[in-house]
């Protein structure tokens, strides 16, 4: 094979040379979304798979890979948990008919370089020119599986069958990746050349565990960076994202031991192959888009294992934005969103059967967009009612229009919202009894902030503040109407839908439950809203508490003897203390160091789910009787929290660039003081600032430019303080004469506002 293959091909290769289909279940659809297209590769590729297929009469390179024709492979897992699915399924979970015989591992020849070997050999070839022993060496290590295991599994006699250990030297395979960037071309080209020749094997029954540590090493070279490389690459993920599902389990847990270095390294690159596929910056250097519609769903599945890798670590190796592809902010992924509810996760690839790929911002706007929808056919399925009755059309049927009266707001919120229950999925209008003026969406957002102000209050007894935790949690108080507790969940729905910020502090366990399952049953009588949560998610409501269960389960004496507890707990319920039982006859059965987790576990179940259980499945129905939407399934609990309550991350500079002035300009001395002051602060003064001038110190999602934050000049004496209109992000600021007076005034404003800031 010549040199120039490894990094071109020519165009008449690329109209004559084609390999057979694959992926034609999941993966045909592609780019293109039809046939089931072909896809071009470089001339020795192409001739050496051919007479392969000449040779053989028993089966061909293609059905091995063939997802429709190979009665071997099994069909890519729901590496990414099945979105569809109302309980989600554990990666590590296998049923009894994976369980198929190992195959024999051929017997691997011998090689001894070490690290160090190879390094002193790189040196020399540094100083003297000669890089023959560098070269030979990288071209017989990559030129086979074989030759992959032979070098870099740590015993070549010992199987290493189990998914905790690779069996892979990994500080070698490190240091001869980490060199390969520094050598020659003529090197770099012969670890290609070997690549090359490996994945052209031709498979026949299923891969051994070598196999599997070869394709493990091999996903792991730096040098698919670049456009030259990734018709290898692309071949590799094809056959990566082909393997069994039992392959796939392996690999995930050996994707758990890579350092986050290079971890994140190799979620970069498959996300950079997919950016640069759909976007190239030079067309001509790929094959073309129809040609291989096959080369985004394989390195989509690939970070699929990624990503369970990096869900089933805990911590997590990356936080979970890691994954985000930004560049699919700009497809039409409404027509993916389409083709995911017509299609599911079979017969035609789109984004979303992976969701863990699109960023919140494309999520938010597939919620919107798939709202906006949602409102226009309910709305005009309103108008046709009434022009079928021959009654005349009011353009009030095209809004939920609420009518409040301010003393009186939870309980005409409540009737309003339980009145018109089948309108909730409309544009959202607010009107205050008595009061002139339309609502332009300050109205609406004042709503929001009362309501939540005043249901949130400790003294309405709906919910707990939890000082250690700073977070509110549902009051297990027991009562004969739920009903205000489906209000919350209608409101934050209404939010989501309307896509208005909320102030409400809840602990993520919460956002758990509320996707607990993520589509509302047809099973009216089905348990909703009980997620399976550990003493981590009670650490982040009850911290004390979740605390000493831990030492529970860590004391090393006679649990029995020394705390004398039962399966029962106690709680103080309006002034009086009652019991209930863990389990049956719970008050009978003690607490014992074998039985002391069982405890824990129920203790935690109860806490968050069982004493609560009627007020969230009450929380849970209000809130999907707005946003029943299959969006929903393509989020995560902390992805819908961000949605409902913005996300924490503020970039003050991002706000100075997006903020709007009235009556000033961004060049005026106050205006300057202003952010010379504002930008100075610590980061608890700058999230007062945010909270009392726009309700709530957290961000919109798309960040400081959704925030629509303006600075309006107040004509008043420089002697009173900034005043907040939180209903339009207004910030209404005097001409203060200097950076200090300046500084003391908006100091005070921001550190004594009560509640929301109100004017």
């Amino acid at each position: 094979m010549s040199e120039s293959n490894l990094s071109s091909y020519s165009q008449e290769d690329k109209d004559r040379e084609k390999l057979p289909p694959i992926l034609t279940a999941s993966a045909s659809g592609g780019i293109d979304r039809g046939t089931k297209c072909q896809f071009s590769s470089f001339s020795s590729f192409i001739s050496t798979i051919n007479q392969k297929r000449e040779a053989s009469n028993s089966r061909n390179f293609s059905a091995q890979l063939s997802l429709t024709s190979s009665k071997n492979v099994r069909e890519l897992p729901p590496i990414c948990p099945d979105v569809r699915q109302k309980q989600r399924i554990a990666i590590d979970t296998l049923p009894p008919e994976m369980k198929a015989p190992i195959p024999p591992e051929p017997i691997l020849p011998l090689r001894n370089k070490t690290a160090k070997e190879l390094l002193d050999d790189i040196e020399k070839a540094r100083l003297t020119g000669d890089w023959k022993i560098v070269h030979d060496f990288y071209l017989t290590t990559f030129d086979s599986f074989l030759e992959l295991n032979a070098a870099f599994k740590r015993d070549p006699n010992a199987p290493f069958n189990t998914t905790d250990d690779s069996g892979i030297n990994s500080k070698f395979v490190n240091t001869i990746y980490d060199s390969l960037l520094n050598t020659p071309q003529e090197v770099q080209k012969s670890v290609l050349k070997g690549i090359i020749n490996s994945l052209l094997r031709e498979w026949k029954g299923p891969r051994t565990k070598d196999d599997l540590r070869a394709y493990f090493i091999l996903v792991q070279n730096p040098q698919y960076t670049g456009i030259s490389t990734y018709v290898i690459f692309a071949h590799l993920l094809r056959q990566i994202a082909t393997l069994s599902e039992a392959d796939h389990h392996f690999l995930v847990h050996w994707f758990k031991k890579l350092s986050q270095k290079r971890f994140k390294q190799l979620i970069d690159r498959l996300l950079q192959f997919i950016s640069l596929r759909l976007f190239p910056a030079k067309p001509d250097e790929l094959p073309p888009l129809a040609k291989c519609a096959w080369w985004i769903p394989s390195a989509t599945k690939v970070l699929a294992l990624l990503n369970a890798a990096n869900s089933l670590s805990n911590p997590a190796i990356i936080p979970y934005t890691d994954f985000y592809n930004l560049t699919l902010d700009h497809i039409d992924i409404m027509e993916e969103y389409h083709i995911w509810q017509c299609y599911g996760n079979s017969h035609r690839f789109s984004f979303c059967q992976f969701p863990f790929i699109l960023s919140i911002a494309t999520k938010k706007m597939i919620i919107q967009r798939d709202s906006e929808h949602q409102m226009i056919t309910i709305a005009r399925q309103s108008l046709v009612d009434k022009v079928s009755r021959r009654q005349r059309p009011d353009m009030n049927l095209l809004f939920l229009n609420i009518k409040v009266r301010r003393p009186h707001l939870v309980s005409d919120s409540l009737d309003e919202l339980t009145r018109k229950r089948t309108d909730l999925k409309k544009k959202l209008k607010v009107t205050f009894v008595g009061e002139a003026g339309l609502d332009m969406g300050g109205l609406t957002k004042e709503w929001f902030l009362l309501l939540i102000r005043q249901i949130f209050h400790t003294d309405y007894g709906m919910f707990t503040y939890l000082k250690d935790s700073c977070c509110h949690w549902f009051s297990s108080l027991k009562c004969d109407n739920y009903s205000e507790f489906r209000l919350v969940g209608a409101l934050m729905g209404l939010a989501v839908y309307n896509s208005i910020t909320l102030d409400i502090q809840f602990p993520p366990c919460c956002y758990k439950k509320l996707l607990s399952p993520p589509i509302v049953p047809c099973d009216q009588n089905a348990t909703v809203g009980v997620a399976a949560l550990s003493l981590d998610d009670l650490h982040q409501v009850m911290p004390e508490l979740a605390h000493g269960l831990e030492e529970l389960l860590s004391y090393e004496g006679n649990v029995e003897d020394d705390f004398y507890s039962t399966f029962q707990v106690y709680q103080e319920e309006l002034g009086v203390i009652k019991s209930y039982n863990l389990k049956a006859g719970g008050d009978r059965i003690p607490v014992t160091n074998q039985n002391r987790k069982e405890y824990v576990q129920l203790y935690v179940d109860f806490l968050l789910n069982k004493s609560v259980y009627k007020q969230f499945a009450a929380f849970y129905y209000g809130f999907h009787s707005v946003c029943s939407s299959d969006a929903l399934m393509l989020l995560r609990p902390e992805e819908v929290e961000i949605l409902v309550c913005g996300s924490p991350e503020l970039d003050m500079y991002a706000l100075q660039r997006a903020t709007q002035y009235e009556g000033y300009t961004k060049t005026d001395l106050t205006i300057r003081n202003f952010w010379d002051v504002v930008l100075g602060f610590p980061l608890e003064l700058q999230k007062k600032l945010l909270h009392f001038a726009t309700g709530s110190d957290r961000v919109p999602v798309g960040g400081m430019v959704n925030l629509n934050f303006k600075i309006s000049r107040s004509e008043i004496s420089t002697d009173w303080l900034p005043v907040a209109h939180t209903c339009f992000n207004q910030l209404c600021l005097p001409p203060y004469k200097s950076k200090k007076d300046l500084k003391v005034k908006l100091t005070i404003a921001i550190s004594n506002a009560e509640g929301f800031g109100l004017e």
